[in-house]
Formats: C-alpha cells, sequence, structure tokens
C-alpha cells in the first residue's frame, strides 16, 4: 500500500476534492518537494470551470497546479545539484532535452514536454496542489531568503511575462500596451517597467483590473468597449504603440491589437485563443509590416526572474489577492474565478 498524502484531485468540472492521494517517490535523477505555497492558474481554473483546458481532456482524476514554492524533502540517486533542506521554485514544464528545439535553446516548443497539473499528457501528470510532488532536478530553482514562499510561487508566471518581453524583442525605450489586466497581464506590465519601456497601458473590460493595473504603476488602464479609446491610445502614442502585447486570449481583444499598434511595431501573443482558427487582419499585417510573433511559456528565465524580485525591481506582493488552505480548495477556486476581485490565489500546504 503506498503511502498518501492530502491533494486537491480533480474529479470533473466543478469536482475538485481535497482527498488523500498517493504520495509520489523520487526515482533517479528526480527530487521531492514538500510543496508550501501553490498558486492557481487560469489553467487550473479551466478544468475546474469546463472540466477541460483548450484541447486538453483529462482521462482520469489527477492533481491540478504548477506554481510552486516548496524545499527538497528527498533527492534520487545521482542528484547533486540540490540537497534536502533548500527552498525552490520550479519550472513545471520538463523537456525532453535531447530533441531539436531542446538542444537549440528552445525548450518550451520541446513536443515531449511533461507539465505539472496538466492533461496535455495520457495519463494527466499530477500537480503541486498536494503535500508533495515529484520533479526533475534541474527543474528546480533556488529561492533567495528575500523571497518567502508566496512570492516564490509567482515566479513561475512572472516568467511567462519575462518571455514575452523578450520575444518582443525587448521594451527598453518603447511604449508599451499591455491588453488585458489579468494576472499575467499586469506581470507584463511590471516587467516591461522593470526593463525600461517609458510609456506602459493597460486595457482591460473589468473596471477594477483596470483601477489595479493605475495602483500598480501603470501610466494608463483604457477600456476597450469605450468609444473615445481610440482618441484615448492616440494622446499616448499617436502612431500606435511600438509593442503590443496581448494577454487577454480573447479574439475581439486581438483584433482590436491590431488597430493599436503602430507601423513597424511588434504584436506579442502570450494569451491562448482555444483551438478554434479565428481571423486575422493579414493585409492590416503586410501593409503595416506588423511584427506578430508567440510567446509560449517561459524560455531559461526563472533565474532572472528571481533575481527582478529579489532586487525589488519588480514587487509581486500587491498581485496576491487571497491565501486559503488546501482543505478550502474549491472554495480557492471560487475566489480565482472572480474577475472582480480575484487575482492571484494562492494555497498554502
Amino acid at each position: 500500500m503506498p503511502a498518501m498524502m492530502p491533494a486537491a484531485v480533480w474529479h470533473g468540472a466543478r469536482d475538485l476534492r481535497c482527498t488523500a492521494h498517493p504520495r509520489p517517490e523520487p526515482g533517479p535523477g528526480m527530487v521531492l518537494i514538500r510543496n508550501r505555497r501553490v498558486g492557481i492558474c487560469g489553467s487550473d481554473l479551466h478544468y475546474h470551470e469546463h472540466g477541460y483546458c483548450a484541447a486538453f481532456v483529462p482521462d482520469r482524476p489527477f492533481v491540478l497546479g504548477h506554481e510552486l514554492a516548496g524545499e527538497i524533502a528527498a533527492v534520487g540517486e545521482g542528484v547533486t545539484r540540490v540537497r534536502p533542506g533548500e527552498r525552490v521554485t520550479v519550472n513545471p514544464a520538463r523537456s525532453c532535452r535531447e530533441c531539436e528545439d531542446c538542444r537549440g535553446g528552445r525548450p518550451n516548443l520541446c513536443r515531449r514536454t511533461i507539465m505539472l497539473g496538466s492533461a496535455s499528457t495520457r495519463p494527466p501528470t499530477d500537480g503541486a496542489m498536494a503535500e508533495f510532488v515529484c520533479v526533475r532536478a534541474d527543474q528546480c530553482h533556488a529561492l533567495p531568503a528575500a523571497l518567502d514562499d508566496g512570492l516564490g510561487a509567482l515566479i513561475e508566471p512572472l516568467a511567462v511575462a519575462l518571455h514575452a518581453v523578450r520575444r518582443a524583442g525587448g521594451v527598453a525605450g518603447k511604449r508599451t500596451l499591455i491588453v488585458g489586466g489579468g494576472t499575467i497581464g499586469l506581470l507584463a506590465a511590471l516587467t516591461a517597467r522593470a526593463y525600461g519601456a517609458p510609456l506602459v497601458a493597460v486595457t482591460d473590460v473589468v473596471a477594477s483590473r483596470r483601477a489595479r493595473a493605475l495602483q500598480l504603476g501603470a501610466d494608463a488602464a483604457l477600456d476597450p468597449r469605450a468609444p473615445d479609446l481610440a482618441a484615448e491610445a492616440r494622446a499616448r502614442a499617436e502612431d500606435g504603440f511600438d509593442v503590443v502585447l496581448e494577454a487577454s486570449g480573447a479574439p475581439a481583444a486581438l483584433r482590436q491589437a491590431f488597430d493599436l499598434v503602430r507601423p513597424g511595431g511588434t504584436l506579442v501573443q502570450i494569451g491562448t485563443l482555444g483551438t478554434q482558427d479565428i481571423p486575422l487582419p493579414a493585409n492590416l499585417l503586410m501593409v503595416r509590416e506588423i511584427n506578430y510573433v508567440g510567446s509560449m511559456r517561459y524560455g531559461p528565465v526563472f533565474d532572472e526572474a528571481i533575481r527582478l524580485v529579489a532586487s525589488g525591481r519588480v514587487n509581486l506582493r500587491p498581485l496576491i489577492s487571497a491565501v486559503f488552505p488546501l482543505s478550502a480548495c474549491a472554495e480557492a477556486m471560487a475566489a480565482a474565478g472572480d474577475k472582480e476581485s480575484g487575482l492571484k490565489v494562492q494555497l498554502e500546504i
């Protein structure tokens, strides 16, 4: 009989249970992490609210969660880069390290990636909303004492934003617009400011998110449904924004982004748009020579993200809107799904 542990186990749409679940054991090259704090991501919400996430449909119950901070509890055979007792955060995407993308420095594009708390594999891969989780040793990144567990569990979503800013080719000296004021959008705004964007604007349909963007230091927060949006945008960037980061995942927002980026500017797609093809203004893309690029998860940016927070260049504390015990995982999901008040909800393990 395997040892058991408490875990938040997905059983179907709106059916998340805190129950006993088999405790993993670290094999060769793997480590066992005792989780301390785990954040709820948009993908967790999709599984909880809809029973699937984009094209990923679970075929059995599994443990959600991939934003974590914890400490090494045990190490498997051959592990030397980390030791028991170390505090770490984790890159939850375990690439194969052997394919052309991995060897070419783009492991985020590896087609054999195993993602914590995801149904992208069959069977689904258990995640971190549990007392323990196993990962490969090279997925671990040491946390300095200056970063507590709450901040450590925010490094993963910050890495998403940091990778997107890199995909834009940098934002120093560039007027930057963030489309979507959820967690990733706000992190992108903070990252753009930290890397030298002289103007950072955010659009969102939710008034409370626009207010939060201003509280976090955005220069402007615009309502994308306002009839005078174009004039408001021109008042800040007459010929359009140099860089637009689309973080909403809404087709209408993406279409609007093409109107707000300047000729020769760069539009970065961060938000997940689902599996259906959507129309794009290809002629506008051509005549204005817009650079439209994708941003998938993160490259090797975790250590840089940790340095950004530890140095004080990015303040993540205001993004934590609530913390629940693991036993209240269903209530935590409900809070995370509240677009008016929920931002980054975390579980204390």
